[in-house]
């Protein structure tokens, strides 16, 4: 889980000097979080019930996985859906048209990793080329 960042700290310093040199620090670390893409593609293809990605995902815990929901939900990239007919009532998530524009854009970059830096090989902790 992680912490709060203090306030007067350096790595708040660190932080706010990022997101004022340049905006695409905010936007990734938005899309950054453990889980979040996994999550959204996963969506995407398919699954779209709390407990199939539960199953999808063993090792990510109830609290991850519904925050993870929560914040795509609040970004405009997944809608939710309660089905008012099923006992015990069912929720849905679809991704929405705007996931599907970052989708594309996430895809590009995995292939140009793949490509680049040859990343089916690349092990936690192996550097990279440069």
């Amino acid at each position: 889980m992680a912490t709060k960042v203090k306030e007067l700290s350096t790595n708040a310093y660190n932080l706010k000097v990022l997101a004022d040199s340049c905006e695409v620090n905010d936007i990734l670390a938005m899309i950054s979080p453990r889980w979040k893409m996994q999550i959204l593609y996963s969506i995407s293809k398919g699954v779209r019930q709390f407990n199939c990605l539960q199953k999808t995902f063993p090792s990510l815990s109830d609290q991850v996985l519904g925050k993870r929901l929560k914040e795509l939900v609040n970004e405009g990239l997944v809608e939710k859906t309660m089905l008012a007919d099923t006992v015990p009532q069912q929720t849905l998530y679809t991704h929405t048209k705007r996931a599907e524009a970052l989708l594309e854009i996430i895809l590009a970059l995995h292939l140009w990793g793949k490509k680049e830096w040859d990343l089916q090989t690349c092990t936690v902790g192996k550097k990279l080329p440069v």
